[in-house]
């Protein structure tokens, strides 16, 4: 069974309790003193200033934040978008840094799915082509790309939408289509920024309890929002701020559960990163 096929054969509690990454699951994601300085007018802009962060197998991890931490940057260099200035990462056992843009698509294809906040759509095609452009150039036969697209439809309740183009449907169904065409591929790795950003309350809700599912599943996931009640649907959240973790926190999916926080500690090596001059 797909982890798209589990989707709505999970208990709603479970899904929303989640699915905790197995003790000793492999890293999905593996991230080791990851650096992005950005040049500006005035003066450089240090966006990652020496992450290291391990996302395991399974989990879903939300990471959270002020306007210009390194929220964004950070899901853009694990899915190949941009680049380091040092440092490295793995996704799914292989090195992404360094890589070029026709290696990086062709993994992307196989290994990671995207959902952009404001859907990135092709608003000239219908729902249904949507998501079988992207099962061709993965490489299946166009049959079989139209099967598995129809299935997703269905599962994310946009089956009877199939003909429509984007342009007619709610928010809440262009995320959840943007949804459908980044699991076409069935990816190892779900990478979604500020989903629910261009959503009302409801559409949101809808789209948090999806990725829960989806979880539930066994679906790793890597969410960035600026939402607290987005953040405490994951199982765990990482805040970011300055370039930096700030906290990195498990999530009880009992409210009597004691506080796992791993929150970091260490003041020195915070402030001399943040010291000026320091790159």
């Amino acid at each position: 069974m797909t982890t798209a096929s589990k989707l709505w054969a999970v208990e709603p509690e479970t899904a929303a309790a989640g699915a905790d990454a197995a003790p000793g699951a492999a890293a999905a994601v593996s991230i080791r003193h990851a650096r992005r300085t950005y040049t500006a007018d005035l003066a450089p802009v240090r966006a990652l200033r020496g992450i290291d962060l391990d996302v395991a197998s399974g989990e879903f991890v939300a990471v959270t934040g002020p306007s210009g931490c390194g929220k964004s940057t950070l899901l853009n260099v694990i899915a190949g978008l941009d680049t380091l200035d040092e440092g490295t990462i793995e996704v799914d056992g292989q090195r992404v840094d360094g890589r070029d843009e026709d290696w990086l698509a062709t993994f992307r294809r196989h290994h990671i799915g995207i959902v952009f906040q404001f859907f990135n759509l092709l608003d000239g095609v219908s729902a249904l082509d949507n998501l079988v452009l992207p099962g061709v150039l993965g490489g299946m036969r166009r049959r079989a790309a139209e099967a598995r697209a129809r299935d997703l439809l269905d599962l994310l309740g946009l089956g009877d939408r199939a003909a429509q183009i984007p342009a007619v449907l709610s928010g809440g169904q262009r995320q959840r289509l943007a949804i459908a065409r980044a699991l076409v591929n069935e990816p190892t790795l779900l990478l979604a920024d500020e989903p629910t950003g261009a959503l009302d309350t409801a559409g949101g809700q809808e789209i948090l309890e999806l990725f829960r599912r989806l979880h539930a599943g066994g679906q790793t996931i890597v969410l960035v929002t600026h939402s607290p009640e987005v953040a405490a649907g994951a199982a765990r959240q990482v805040r970011l701020r300055d370039g930096l973790i700030e906290a990195d926190s498990a999530v009880p999916s009992d409210p009597d559960a004691p506080d796992t926080s791993r929150e970091r500690q260490d003041t020195d090596a915070v402030s001399a990163e943040l010291a000026p001059g320091a790159v």
